[in-house]
């Protein structure tokens, strides 16, 4: 397999040099981010010699050419581009550029919510554990299997808790998450996602009660009144300080 060859001719298919805005791989996939994609010649890339398929997503385009052969072509084309140091976030960047508004938005908050998902996964896999457990008639008639085994209940209780710990400081997990995908310091948005979850502030069962019978404490600084509340506006437009810093 010619690989200068390859990278040569599928540049020409690809709107030549100064069609690229990106050009980056992965395990099996060029990923390009391309300016106009009305240049690119599908069909004849298609037949290229090595090429498996090709897709876009996400205002990338990928050319999918397998583990190993994805290199080489990929190091002749850095070679004829210049594009040799960009990496795939630098063309995820590049290629979002080009989507519209709703899809931005839809991005942002895919890239701050998916990395936090195994935690997610993991407690509900845990709170699904501590049902059985704990569930009345579900293997023994009218009785769980805490009631029938007294001795699980230690282990119950540990697997609840750990299965609660994502759920209770989600703040945090969000807070980190954001921070990173907006470019800030993801430890001072973790620590400002821990204010929203302090001991010394309301959480939310607390505030509804406090607000009904009208006893919410608060903070008296420089004239200002601010509500002792993990769920105030105060402590949000803190984790968007914290998100938004550099």
């Amino acid at each position: 397999m010619n690989y200068p060859v390859i990278a040569k001719e599928l540049l020409t298919l690809l709107g030549g040099k100064e069609n690229l805005s990106a050009l980056a791989h992965c395990a099996t996939r060029l990923r390009l981010a391309v300016k106009d994609e009305s240049l690119i010649q599908e069909k004849a890339i298609d037949d290229l010699e090595g090429v498996k398929g090709q897709f876009k997503v996400a205002g990338q385009y990928q050319i999918i050419f397998g583990s190993g052969i994805v290199n080489q072509v990929y190091a002749e084309l850095a070679k004829l581009t210049g594009m040799s140091e960009m990496s795939t976030k630098d063309v995820a960047s590049a290629g979002a550029e080009k989507q519209n508004w709703l899809q931005r938005a839809v991005k942002g908050l895919s890239d701050i919510f998916v990395p936090i998902i195994p935690a997610i996964v993991a407690g509900g896999l845990l709170m699904g554990i501590f049902n059985l457990l704990t569930a009345p008639g579900l293997f023994i008639e009218g009785k769980s299997l805490i009631d029938a085994n007294p001795g699980l209940a230690d282990l119950a209780s540990m697997i609840n808790t750990f299965a609660n710990a994502p759920f209770v400081y989600l703040p945090v997990l969000l807070a980190f998450s954001a921070s990173k995908k907006f470019g800030g310091n993801p430890f001072l948005g973790a620590a400002l996602g821990m204010l929203m979850v302090h001991p010394d502030l309301l959480n939310g069962w607390g505030f509804g009660g406090a607000a009904v019978s009208g006893t919410i404490p608060t903070w008296n600084i420089l004239g200002f009144e601010i509500q002792k509340s993990g769920l105030s506006r105060f402590s949000t437009t803190c984790i968007g300080i914290g998100v938004y810093s550099r």
